[in-house]
């Protein structure tokens, strides 16, 4: 079932087909706060309220030219604006296929160090997302580059790679923040576990590294299972829960988001928002059964 979504997700002649129905858009608003930036605004401004942090995500990837990827800087140099604007509790994530990585290297270097520089000025920091594992070095070696020359910029480890233990030692060494993800795209064997077990028993190997560390990680998961284990640890080993974050996504769990904050824990969530929703959307439904039939019954009910 996730191959197929996933599968799916590339699949531009099913994207034009599906769309045009109004229930896929409908359903997509679970997990997508809106296709504006107002929208987006709203959804931060609520999960405030909540005593919880966001993250803004203009969704988007693998741009065509280099003027899309220009109009990608501009958009998230707005996004910035109202965030600074508005005192809102937020950071923002993006993407370097978005950027202009699939184009140039170089020019999504640059561009990420355009929008890491705006948002330096204004005190917010910028994630950079993990995108499939053609990417991933170009990644990791770009978001060195600007936290070397900036500071304010962090990276995603995803637990269903084989090298990122590996990546996750060089990161640490450099006190560079990592959100710590199981991994939401469909890999070959050759480089990604493909048992559950061995995803999840990594994900807590590489969670007892982040948590050790000196530096400010996040723990991005759903599963109840994994938050246990986090927890765990960092009570077996004295650790404050003001030292790290969950992390979860927009419209999934939502009881499980307050109930860690009402426990002391600090949660961020990951706000996407824009008209680009089909991929993210199809990625959601791949990883969780229960995503599934929340859609399935969107569509009985019309």
């Amino acid at each position: 079932m996730r191959a197929i979504f996933l599968f799916l997700a590339k699949q531009e002649g099913f994207k034009n087909f599906a769309m045009k129905f109004g229930i896929l858009r409908k359903a997509a608003l679970r997990f997508v706060a809106g296709e504006s930036l107002d929208d987006a605004v709203k959804a931060v401004q609520r999960v405030n309220q909540q005593n919880m942090t966001g993250t803004l995500d203009l969704l988007g990837e693998n741009t065509l030219t280099k003027e899309d990827a220009a109009n990608a800087c501009r958009e998230i140099a707005g996004i910035l604006d109202r965030i600074f604007a508005e005192q809102m509790r937020c950071n923002i994530s993006v993407k370097l296929t978005q950027l202009g990585l699939t184009l140039d290297p170089e020019l999504s270097r640059r561009n990420l160090l355009q929008i890491a520089e705006c948002a330096l000025g204004k005190g917010i920091f910028v994630r950079v997302d993990m995108e499939d594992s053609p990417y991933t070095q170009n990644t990791l070696d770009i978001v060195e580059d600007a936290y070397e020359k900036l500071g304010n910029t962090g990276a995603v480890i995803q637990s269903y790679l084989y090298r990122s233990e590996q990546d996750m030692r060089r990161l640490l060494e450099r006190g560079i923040s990592i959100r710590l993800v199981k991994g939401a795209y469909l890999e070959p064997e050759s480089v990604a576990f493909r048992k559950k077990k061995e995803v999840d028993d990594n994900f807590v190997n590489l969670m007892k590294m982040l948590l050790s560390s000196k530096s400010y990680h996040a723990i991005a998961t759903h599963d109840e299972r994994m938050i246990e284990a986090a927890r765990e640890y960092a009570h077996r080993q004295n650790i404050s829960s003001g030292r790290f974050e969950f992390q979860m996504l927009y419209g999934i769990r939502r009881d499980l988001q307050l109930k860690l904050v009402q426990e002391g824990y600090n949660v961020r969530i990951y706000i996407p928002y824009g008209r680009r929703w089909y991929p993210y959307f199809m990625r959601r439904l791949a990883e969780r059964p229960a995503n599934v039939l929340f859609l399935a019954r969107n569509l009985l009910k019309d």
